[in-house]
């Protein structure tokens, strides 16, 4: 039995029921009932997490220690550190070896199947990609009762935003089966924590990730009838008080409240924004570097906001982006200069906006037409606010704002397609949207996802999958049928190339030349994956 303690969202106890040891007593098995502690890294594993962390010369990935499984207790684990932590990285390195399941470096031979071609490949990925239902005992690994797909390479866990994305690919290749199970694993985070969580990791139980929960269901009630939307309303109710906290709260003289931003006008919109302010577990040597680096640079800052707009980014979905650095006199992206709860982003509005018709659509299906009258409006409101916001009539795009500057942010963005794919736009801004993406993000693989060369992963000359599908459909809904058809041409003839060449697929491409690989980032390229999989699946079949 899974038991929570309600009073912390990022701290909790699980007890469980585990067998801690089997012995032969009059021929008969005796278990033991065993009480099992799973926290965040540096509550479970104190002064050894730090340590660990900030030792380059252990692990070259900041996220291996803390997906680790301990093998003994954790008490004496300690203990044991404390009498060899002098003596040495070699003798730390195999104590951390003896005492916890470490995470290997995953290859791309644990993805290869053989020669197939890509479609037929991908469909063999999903028993790859594919995780059971969680055993109660995992480290840092918050169980899920049903069986999920993960990213792949050193993405172990399920992720938020990507499984949308996945999920596309699963209705194609008819895993309606495993799209319910994934549903109902975002539906048991909901309500144990009243969110959805960047991934299943209690590192992560500090921020959630873009809100697809309602295109999820978009997904499964195509295949299972509108009745799916009442099912789950409780769950859509609860995963819009979550982005909505403090909205109630707002006033001219408190305007911002965690991610809700009364605007001058009495529009509320939303930003990206993590609970803590502090290191990321996962990437607690490149946060340490970064806050240092800003701090010397502007001494105005604080170390802890540097922090919290690193994890804001992280909730984005897109660490790193140009979209959330602060471009320096020479133009330049530098991410000390990074300044992500500043910024009102296009896509997060937009994906609310959707968010809100869900719900008024569940209600209306429930026959509570006050209730769905009362989300409507509230819809209602948000597009109103996103075409006076977001809309950049200069540039002729939908742009991210700066709410503290009162203004629009600089970069171009694929984001501002969202507006197209949630049919927010007007025809004409439709077709302003789509001149721009022609003209500065098309490329030869697909569209970038910004012009900018920053050295950041979620900048040029990287494409990612999801990007490739909300331009081609949103594109579509406004019948600009040429460019939608050419962003998608291009894309899933990247990823045959690629797949040819390497029985691979990535997680993202360089979309700029052909005969290079992605870059930028905190990590290599992963291989597996996901989405990649799911929107060249969904793309192919359309």
């Amino acid at each position: 039995m899974i038991r929570f303690q309600p009073k912390s969202v990022y701290i909790f106890i699980l007890f469980l029921c585990f067998i801690s040891c089997k012995e032969e007593t009059k021929n008969e098995e005796r278990v033991e009932e065993k009480e099992v502690v799973i926290l965040p890294p540096e509550d479970l594993y104190g002064g050894l997490f730090y340590d660990i962390q900030q030792n380059e010369n252990l692990f070259s990935d900041s996220k291996t220690f803390v997906d680790a499984v301990p093998e003994k207790n954790i008490d004496s684990i300690k203990t044991e550190y404390q009498k060899i932590k002098t003596k040495g990285d070699s003798t730390i390195l195999a104590f951390l070896k003896d005492n916890f399941e470490i995470p290997g470096e995953e290859t791309s031979k644990e993805y290869q199947t053989d020669s197939s071609d890509i479609g037929t490949h991908i469909k063999k990925l999903w028993s790859v990609l594919k995780r059971p239902a969680d055993e109660e005992l995992s480290g840092t690994l918050i169980p899920l009762p049903n069986p999920y797909i993960i990213p792949g390479g050193r993405f172990r866990e399920i992720y938020y935003w990507d499984s949308y994305f996945t999920m596309l690919g699963l209705q194609v290749d008819g895993e309606v089966e495993t799209i319910q199970n994934m549903v109902d694993n975002f539906s048991f985070l909901i309500n144990e924590f009243g969110f959805i969580p960047n991934g299943n990791r209690t590192y992560y139980l500090s921020r959630s990730q873009p809100p697809f929960y309602a295109l999820m269901l978009d997904v499964l009630a195509e295949e299972k009838g509108d009745s799916i939307y009442a099912e789950y309303l409780p769950e859509l109710e609860k995963e819009y008080q979550f982005w909505m906290k403090g909205a109630k709260n707002l006033s001219e003289n408190d305007s911002v409240i965690n991610r809700v931003v009364r605007m001058s006008d009495g529009s509320i919109l939303n930003r990206y924004y993590d609970d803590n302010n502090t290191p990321r577990p996962e990437s607690y040597r490149e946060d340490i570097k970064t806050a240092e680096e800003a701090v010397a640079a502007n001494e105005d800052l604080t170390e802890e906001e540097v922090y919290r707009n690193l994890r804001a980014a992280a909730e984005s979905g897109w660490d790193f982006s140009s979209r959330w650095i602060k471009p320096d006199a020479n133009g330049n992206f530098n991410l000390s200069a990074i300044h992500t709860t500043d910024i009102l982003p296009v896509d997060l509005n937009s994906l609310l906006y959707h968010l809100e018709k869900t719900i008024a659509k569940a209600y209306l299906i429930s026959e509570n037409p006050d209730k769905a009258r009362e989300y409507k409006e509230r819809a209602e409101d948000r597009a109103s606010a996103i075409e006076k916001y977001f809309w950049n009539a200069s540039k002729g795009f939908y742009m991210d704002y700066d709410f503290t500057a009162g203004e629009h942010t600089s970069v171009v963005s694929v984001a501002g397609v969202y507006p197209l794919f949630f049919k927010i736009s007007s025809e004409e801004k439709a077709k302003k949207v789509a001149e721009i993406i022609e003209s500065q993000l098309l490329m030869k693989g697909g569209v970038v996802s910004t012009p900018n060369h920053s050295g950041q992963q979620w900048d040029a000359p990287n494409g990612w999958a999801p990007l490739q599908w909300m331009a081609y459909k949103g594109l579509q809904n406004y019948e600009i049928s040429a460019l939608a058809n050419t962003i998608k041409e291009r894309w899933t003839i990247l990823n045959e190339k690629v797949y040819k060449n390497t029985y691979k697929m990535t997680e993202k491409y360089n979309v700029e030349d052909l005969s290079k690989e992605s870059g930028g980032g905190e990590y290599p390229t992963q291989d597996g994956f996901g989405w990649s999989n799911g929107v060249y699946k969904k793309l192919t079949s359309e």
